[in-house]
């Protein structure tokens, strides 16, 4: 391996850097400060890391999201003290809530100084509460002198590094075990820029904690029991990481007549007889219907799910019993949990396998019939309907390469992916944990790097123009490319009731405005595309995946009018 560059002086970041190293922690995301040089000159001294330098904390925090959310492992992030830590919030959140391990380590001022009208301080400590697996709180040090002999101080010394060790270690382990956010707050003294050639402390790594989940025989006999003698089970699939579900469980669910599997776009699940267009075969259903859809189990795997006509539909025909499986935590989304199972979905169906039993039963072929009928009326409609948004995102999906991997912002165009079936070979992501519009795009690329695929973000306009400080970056991939939904405001709050057609609701909820991507584009060297046809959709897109040696913007025009007429025609037409 090769030798270290150089450390910092002060033996708090040596700690920090040191256990980031240990615990395999090699992506740094670091954005420019004084207060944080310490750390800074670690963490770039050491051969072993992957430094990236993103001005913006907030575009910082959802790249390193981005990363985290493809190489499965936690990525640290890095800044100043004051201000520059509430940047990262948002992104802090979004790891909360979909289980991506980030590290967020902030410089601060020693305690002494907070609260007395020194600059660029706040109350760093504990400040993301709510939405933090564990906060660890450093004490700062003084270097110590060869000066220094005074046995209590050196006692003193000796016991600061102890703690700081510690809870460096619980807090990157809680990161790696329960796949989170943590927060390391470093407080510093000046000096702040000295360097060492060699290291002068060396904190032990605590081990992981293993806290594997115990399945009890009762309650697998039970869930057996039950799971063999029900003719109508639903499977549901949220948000999903790769190869969260192997293939064998896919074709078992398939094989079962019982067994109705219903994914979302973000599940990256696919099978012929899975329902995967969900609001598309439930939103024309009449109560009698529902009755005959509701399930006497309901099954869930992964995260968020998008659809809210599903969430609906099973607060209102709840399931006897609802099992959720996830080795961490289980929402009660539908009012009627019954068992959180901690495992892993493919060692839950491996402890299962051998006395699963596939139940007669109708259910499945008799959705799959209204299903089949409600692709019909889709292609049907598609065929006619004018230019619009929903145009557009069929021209999109028919022209994209294959094995594309695909960011989908929120908030209307993930709602729109939902409505097509797309190929196998897709791999889609979004933030859905706190389904903000903020980071969409920081997040496409810091994902595009950890997963080093062809990468194609799909983003409206506002969120895109919300987050264009994300191009503002040295590291986007030459083969990444972009696809802007320029609706001219927020499309999606036309198809909301109560909407009426006022200066103060073009203002104030669809924020209509003119603004283009072009000169952006310009300012950052990306290649630049447009369409406002189906027709320019079709050769734009030619053009945005010609050449993997720049990244490009292809930015789609669609009647801001239009567009909330054609989709709410398009729930008509099933009915």
């Amino acid at each position: 391996m090769k030798k270290h560059s150089y450390y910092s002086k002060i033996p708090l970041s040596q700690t920090i850097v040191s256990l980031c190293e240990a615990k395999g922690i090699h992506h740094i995301v670091i954005s420019p400060g004084s207060r944080n040089a310490p750390l800074t000159i670690g963490f770039t001294g050491n051969p072993r890391m992957n430094c990236y330098s993103i001005v913006d904390e907030r575009c910082a925090a959802f790249f390193a999201l981005g990363l985290a959310q493809q190489t499965g492992k936690p990525a640290a992030l890095v800044c100043t003290s004051g201000s520059a830590l509430l940047n990262y919030y948002p992104a802090v959140a979004e790891a909360y809530y979909s289980d991506i391990p980030l590290v967020v380590i902030s410089a601060d001022r020693p305690i002494e100084r907070i609260d007395i009208g020194d600059g660029q301080t706040i109350r760093q400590k504990n400040i993301f509460e709510n939405h933090i697996l564990y906060s660890a709180s450093l004490y700062s040090e003084v270097v110590a002198t060869q000066e220094v002999v005074d046995i209590h101080v050196k006692q003193r010394h000796h016991e600061v590094y102890k703690h700081n060790a510690r809870e460096v270690n619980l807090a990157l382990n809680k990161a790696i075990e329960q796949k989170g956010p943590v927060h390391i707050n470093a407080p510093f003294y000046e000096p702040l820029y000295d360097k060492l050639e060699n290291q002068t402390v060396f904190p032990k790594n605590i081990p992981l904690e293993d806290s594997r989940y115990h399945f009890s025989e009762s309650l697998k006999k039970e869930m057996l029991e039950r799971w063999n003698t029900t003719d109508k089970k639903i499977v549901l699939i949220g948000v999903n990481s790769l190869n969260t579900l192997d293939q064998k469980w896919v074709d078992v669910l398939a094989n079962d007549p019982s067994v109705l599997v219903l994914t979302e776009t973000t599940s990256n699940i696919y099978h012929d007889s899975h329902i995967n267009c969900i609001d598309q075969l439930i939103t024309p259903l009449s109560d009698k219907e529902f009755l005959a859809l509701q399930p006497a189990v309901l099954l869930t795997i992964g995260g968020m799910v998008i659809s809210k006509r599903i969430k609906a539909f099973l607060r209102k025909y709840q399931p006897q019993s609802h099992w959720h499986i996830d080795e961490k935590k289980a929402f009660d989304t539908y009012f009627c949990l019954t068992e959180h199972i901690k495992l892993n979905p493919n060692l839950f169906f491996e402890t299962l396998a051998d006395e699963l039993v596939s139940v007669a039963s109708t259910y499945k072929k008799d959705w799959l019939a209204v299903r089949k009928e409600r692709r019909h009326k889709h292609a049907a409609y598609l065929k006619q309907v004018a230019y619009s948004d929903l145009k557009a995102f069929e021209r999109i999906f028919e022209q994209m390469p294959e094995g594309q991997y695909i960011q989908l912002s929120n908030s209307s165009t993930v709602r729109y992916a939902q409505l097509f079936s797309l190929s196998p070979s897709f791999r889609l992501f979004c933030n859905r944990g706190t389904s903000g519009i903020d980071g969409s795009t920081s997040t496409a690329i810091g994902a595009a790097i950890g997963s080093q695929k062809p990468t194609t973000l799909i983003t409206g306009d506002l969120s895109f123009f919300y987050d264009s400080n994300a191009l503002w970056n040295a590291y986007i991939p030459a083969n990444f490319k972009i696809i802007v939904i320029n609706n001219s405001g927020g499309g999606i709050f036309r198809i909301l009731p109560g909407k009426e057609e006022s200066e103060a609701f073009s203002t104030f909820f669809e924020t209509k405005h003119s603004l283009t991507a072009e000169q952006l584009c310009a300012m950052y060297g990306i290649v630049y595309h447009k369409a406002s046809s189906e027709e320019a959709i079709v050769s734009g897109m030619e053009s945005l995946y010609a050449l993997d040696d720049v990244p490009a913007l292809l930015e789609i025009f669609t009647p801001r009018i239009e567009n909330d007429k054609v989709l709410i025609g398009y729930f008509r037409s099933f009915v």
